[in-house]
């Protein structure tokens, strides 16, 4: 009887340049590899004024963003927010802005993850398993990732939106963007989208342990921690987005697994603009109400960023500690995102391992370190 192959050794050793030999003449096609493309939001190109218009016009125009009649909004985009905001932002962007490598911090952190996964693919899979990334708005594009995907053989292609929660206005966009360069396609690549993560039990231990760890390097014990998630206007729960039971869901796992009450452990929502009702509790109210009752010390964290940004650097630990102190508050710490960080890179590894099946046989993921936490 035949001894059957090892399935690793086939995973290892699966051709690059198609399943075997061609007819003479064929035209030169690579294939059989794997894809995988890192999702995220975006940042600016540079933090002058144009660079940021033509940033935020992307992203404002985008419809899953902005769910306003058009009729309403153009004039508003294009007439005061184009003209008024870039200049702010920019300067906001500039107190966080990466100079070594002129780009913002988001960008920076989304190429770590990438790169760190790519290596730990490369160790355990060989070549298999090609990584990529990308971000919805800016620079490098969706599309043209995909396609460089392709040039190097990826006929299976599996898109990791880096949002632990779902929402519309950033998992169902970087989507959007996957399907429509699809669109323009001879030769399609097999998709596979990666579901949220927000209740999986290796990502909520990986946030409670870097939180702990975080804290226990500050000087101070922290009278209350308040975990900040990006809000939404209420009208998109109320049409059926799942994303304020989902960060709800999340906070309330941390807060079990961390062991605080509620009157300790609270949360809220950030990023609010317009004059639309957003998910509430505000996060800037719930801070300056901290402060104004009697809190002396409060840390926060943002769980739902896989990188930390403009949101996260800027407004929390920027405006929101301003906040804290100019209203009575005296200690004052944010905890930094899971980013590229060991923790961090459990979490992406474990989810890309889990939609990778089928695709990559079981014994490689098995061999994962990420799968060895797992068990454990």
């Amino acid at each position: 009887m035949t001894a059957r192959p090892d399935p690793l050794s086939l995973v290892s050793a699966a051709p690059t340049q198609g399943d075997g030999p061609r007819p003479a003449g064929h035209p030169s096609v690579r294939s059989g590899r794997i894809g995988v493309l890192l999702m995220n939001l975006g940042t600016p190109e540079a933090t002058d004024y144009w660079s940021m218009r033509r940033y935020l016009k992307e992203f404002l125009s985008d419809r899953r963003v902005i769910e306003v009649s058009r009729l309403i909004w153009w004039p508003l985009l294009n007439g005061i927010i184009l003209t008024k905001r870039p200049g702010p932002k920019g300067r906001d962007y500039a107190k966080i802005w990466n100079e070594e490598r002129n780009e913002g911090p988001l960008k920076t952190i989304t190429r770590a993850q990438a790169e760190d996964l790519a290596r730990h693919m490369a160790e355990v899979v060989g070549e298999r398993v090609t990584v990529d990334w990308s971000m919805r708005y800016g620079l490098p594009r969706t599309a043209d990732r995909i396609q460089a995907l392709l040039d190097q053989g990826c006929d299976r292609i599996l898109a990791v939106p880096l949002y632990p929660q779902y929402c519309a206005a950033t998992s169902a966009t970087a989507c959007d963007q996957v399907f429509a360069s699809l669109a323009t396609m001879r030769w399609q690549p097999a998709i596979r989208v990666a579901p949220p993560w927000h209740d999986d039990p290796v990502y909520i231990d990986a946030l409670v342990t870097k939180m702990r760890a975080d804290l226990a390097k500050l000087d101070f014990e922290p009278e209350v921690i308040l975990v900040s998630f990006h809000g939404v206007p209420k009208e998109y729960l109320l049409k059926g987005d799942p994303y304020h039971c989902q960060c709800v869901k999340t906070y309330r796992l941390m807060r079990e697994a961390f062991g605080w009450p509620e009157e300790r452990f609270r949360y809220a929502f950030q990023s609010r603009f317009g004059t639309a009702e957003w998910l509430k509790p505000y996060t800037d109210e719930t801070v300056i109400a901290l402060a104004k009752g009697g809190t002396k010390s409060m840390a926060i964290v943002a769980p739902g960023f896989t990188a930390d940004c403009l949101e996260t650097l800027e407004e929390l630990d920027g405006e929101n500690r301003h906040y804290f102190e100019g209203n009575g508050g005296e200690q004052f710490a944010y905890l930094p995102c899971l980013n590229d960080t060991p923790d961090g890179m459990r979490v992406i590894r474990h989810v890309v391992w889990r939609e990778l099946s089928g695709w990559v046989d079981a014994k490689a993921a098995a061999l994962s370190p990420v799968a060895e936490v797992v068990a454990a």
